[in-house]
């Protein structure tokens, strides 16, 4: 549909199972019949195809209203300011905490404080949905940006995308939402190394025997994991040694750690402390903080084909919007020092700087940016405060 839309198809004549699927793209009349002999008759003039009024098509389109919030979250203030600072510049992220302090829960809470999707990307979302076959009702339009979170067994074809038809996988049915992948280091080594190139391409390709098929994987990376193998480092319940966390921290290779921007420590809450405590924010609150920032973004890179937020900067562009006066630039030169960060480590932290100032509406980044950012590597921190004998 959305191909003959671009040629300047202006009738195409579909199946009446398809048709409610077709009508969702615009600008174009869609036909439906049950079988061929309709197809004639309608060609003789002798009947007419499907019609269907626009409200029963406004009712297809409604969707049930999501009922997770972010004012359900109690005690995780600094964790919800580094979430906005990820969906602000669409950045990755990785939180390391014991078990039952609240990962899962804010993870699936970022999709409500995303833009709404634009009518192109519900269209593209919806096309990816659709050959998958797993359209709600078979003819849904996706309104809202998808979050997919498959188990650690999942193997490398449902993640990447694969089988004798190359079928996609998750990282493209979570294309224009959130791939969350929670007990990260549960997850096979050769898995997570696959997602390198999704992650960084924001497109995945496989090959077969009859052809190479691409498919789009523009996805916020969210991550989760616990701090050890028994998962309660560092409270007094953890007996692991420092070689066993380092051990178990290691199964997650050097280039996806790269990969993620933001590695922020949860730490349990008090039940009883916070029972009468007033959530921090709702989800419709953190949204428009979140949508101001990407509103400057977006006309930032108006100009800029395929740039739509910070984190998909290049290292052109970080030069030319991430300049640093002297002490802030001093700064991340120590920390970079201390912690060995690689050159992508520090582009990433210039990139989330960047949407740090534009959270506040700032049009040059500030020192307090770049220390706001330096204390998103927590796990770089914790890992150097390790002591392996060798």
């Amino acid at each position: 549909m959305i191909a003959g839309q671009k040629r300047g198809i202006k009738k195409i004549i579909v199946p009446e199972a398809n048709f409610k699927e077709a009508s969702l793209v615009h600008g174009v009349e869609i036909l439906g019949f049950y079988d061929l002999t309709g197809v004639v008759r309608y060609l003789e003039g002798k009947t007419s195809g499907i019609e269907m009024h626009m409200e029963e098509n406004e009712k297809i389109l409604e969707e049930s209203e999501r009922i997770l919030d972010f004012k359900d979250v109690k005690g995780q203030d600094e964790l919800i300011e580094a979430v906005v600072l990820a969906a602000a510049g669409g950045h990755n992220m990785l939180m390391v905490g014991e078990p039952g302090c609240g990962k899962t829960m804010i993870a699936q809470r970022i999709p409500t404080i995303l833009p709404e999707m634009t009518e192109e990307e519900c269209l593209e979302v919806t096309k990816i949905y659709s050959i998958s076959g797993l359209l709600p009702n078979g003819h849904t339009l996706m309104k809202y940006r998808p979050f997919r979170a498959p188990h650690h067994n999942a193997s490398l074809n449902a993640l990447i995308g694969g089988g004798a038809n190359a079928m996609p996988g998750e990282v493209s049915l979570a294309h224009n939402g959130v791939l969350f992948l929670d007990e990260l280091a549960e997850f096979s080594r050769r898995t997570l190394d696959a997602l390198r190139q999704p992650i960084e391409d924001k497109k995945v390709s496989i090959s077969r025997l009859n052809g190479t098929h691409t498919f789009p994987s523009n996805f916020m990376f969210i991550t989760a994991m616990n701090p050890c193998p028994c998962g309660y480092y560092p409270s007094a319940k953890c007996k692991c040694t420092d070689y066993e966390i380092v051990k178990y921290r290691g199964k997650i290779s050097g280039p996806i750690m790269d990969r993620i921007d933001i590695q922020k420590e949860v730490h349990p809450v008090d039940f009883f402390a916070i029972a009468d405590q007033k959530p921090c924010c709702s989800s419709e609150e953190l949204r428009l903080k979140v949508k101001k920032a990407r509103k400057i973004q977006q006309e930032r890179y108006a100009q800029e084909s395929g740039i739509n937020c910070n984190a998909q900067m290049t290292t052109e562009m970080i030069q030319k919007y991430c300049a640093l006066d002297p002490d802030s630039l001093n700064i991340l030169r120590e920390t970079s020092e201390k912690y060995g960060y690689s050159a992508r480590v520090i582009h990433k932290l210039l990139r989330l700087a960047r949407t740090s100032a534009d959270l506040d509406g700032e049009e040059k980044i500030r020192q307090k940016d770049i220390e706001k950012v330096l204390i998103c590597r927590e796990l770089d921190k914790s890992n150097s405060k390790m002591v392996v004998v060798k």
